[in-house]
C-alpha cells in the first residue's frame, strides 16, 4: 500500500496523473491519466502486447516450478 501510494505521489508530480480526492466516508481517491499521461498510451499498448506473447509463448514453453530458476 505504502509503495503504491508512493508511486501515485510520483506520477502525480510528474504531471502523469491527477488525482480527485471525494470527501466522503469512507474517503475516496481517483487517479486519472492527465493529457501528459495520454501521451504514453501507445507504449503501454506495445507493452501489453509484449506481455501478452510473451506470456503465451516464452512462459508456455519454459518448464514451471522452482527448479526451473537453477
Amino acid at each position: 500500500q505504502r509503495m503504491l501510494t508512493r508511486q501515485l505521489r510520483e506520477l502525480e508530480a510528474d504531471g502523469l496523473v491527477e488525482r480527485t480526492v471525494y470527501r466522503e466516508v469512507p474517503p475516496r481517491v481517483e487517479y486519472a491519466l492527465t493529457d501528459v499521461g495520454h501521451t504514453l498510451d501507445s507504449l503501454t499498448e506495445q507493452l501489453d502486447a509484449w506481455g501478452r506473447w510473451y506470456r503465451d509463448t516464452v512462459r508456455r514453453e519454459a518448464p514451471a516450478g522452482p527448479a526451473a530458476s537453477t
